[in-house]
């Protein structure tokens, strides 16, 4: 578990991927604020939260006040939400990490691979939040049916992309606190392969009736000279 323990603030916690991942890292040890387009559902939620994780500190707050007042905001919401609540909360983003779980679907067509103006989901929100914000993209191929059962194992790793690899690390470390492995993805516009990669799993959690497919990077950490982070 990471020895530093951050506010985080979960914009679409009461959606099933966002309250996964609130739950694990509240749990975890860290602070919780589970934002909401309306107070009463803020608090709805963040009172589920505090109920299975009954030793942490959980808030509820609409969103842009969620945001202003976490060090960490992540950002659950599906893609037509992702614009409009980008605009509410950022000015409560400036000077920290927002974490985007964003995946591009257009329904129906969720199984085929949608690239949006920027070519990504997080790339979009970089270039909208500007270099105030520091954006990393991450937590896209996660079944969220899985984040709230904290017996069980995330059989999927994590790619983690990102402008800044201070920003990524911390999220590395996140992912590391919700039980899960995590590697650096590289920078913002590599996000769309783990974006893209959300529809081909759908797909085959279809054609193969899997039960939440995912994805696990190979071969060992120092086993090849690297040429550096870039």
């Amino acid at each position: 578990m990471s020895e530093v323990k951050y506010s985080i603030a979960v914009i679409g916690g009461t959606g099933a991927l966002g309250f996964g991942l609130a739950l694990r890292w509240a749990t975890a040890g860290h602070d919780i604020i589970i934002g909401s387009r309306a107070q009463d559902s803020a608090d709805r939620g963040a009172a589920r939260l505090a109920e299975m994780a009954p030793d942490a500190t959980v808030s509820g707050l609409v969103n842009a006040a969620a945001a202003a007042a976490a060090e960490v905001i992540v950002l659950t919401v599906p893609f037509s939400n992702q614009a409009p609540m980008l605009e509410a909360i950022k000015p409560g983003c400036q000077g920290k990490i927002m974490v985007d779980v964003t995946v591009p679907l257009m329904p129906p067509k969720v199984r085929t691979v949608h690239l949006p103006e920027h070519g990504s989901a997080g790339k979009g929100a970089q270039v909208f939040l500007g270099d105030g914000v520091r954006v990393v993209s991450a937590f896209q191929n996660v079944a969220a049916d899985h984040l709230t059962d904290l017996s069980h194992d995330i059989d999927c790793d994590i790619l983690v992309c990102g402008n800044d690899p201070e920003a990524r690390e911390v999220v590395v470390g996140l992912a590391v606190d919700a039980s899960m492995r995590a590697w650096h993805g590289g920078r913002i516009e590599n996000s769309v392969v783990a974006e893209a990669l959300t529809s081909t799993l759908i797909f085959m959690n279809n054609r193969y009736k899997i039960a939440g497919a995912g994805i696990r990077i190979t071969g060992a950490p120092g086993s090849a000279e690297t040429s550096g982070d870039h």
